[in-house]
């Protein structure tokens, strides 16, 4: 699955995210894996302080449910992540 393999890139632009208002926004894999290529964001981690900056979301295949943690900047990369469904 891309989200393993690919990283925010350093040298591209950036999208611009807010991480808490992630919660149920859609994406598509760039280049998809197992027939996973659409997912929802369930699950925004909160840090155990609450002044930390967020980090982590819990990211769902829509074909399979299977639910997978990972760091929310890797959506910024739009090289392995589209936002919306494409």
């Amino acid at each position: 699955m891309p989200n393993n393999i690919c990283q925010p890139s350093i040298s591209k632009p950036r999208r611009r995210l807010n991480p808490r208002k992630l919660m149920l926004s859609k994406w598509t894999a760039v280049t998809p894996e197992n027939k996973e290529k659409h997912f929802i964001v369930t699950r925004v981690v909160q840090p155990e302080h609450p002044d930390e900056p967020i980090e982590w979301i819990d990211l769902q295949a829509i074909h399979s449910k299977r639910t997978q943690t990972l760091r929310w900047h890797v959506l910024l990369d739009a090289q392995c992540w589209l936002q919306g469904w494409k």
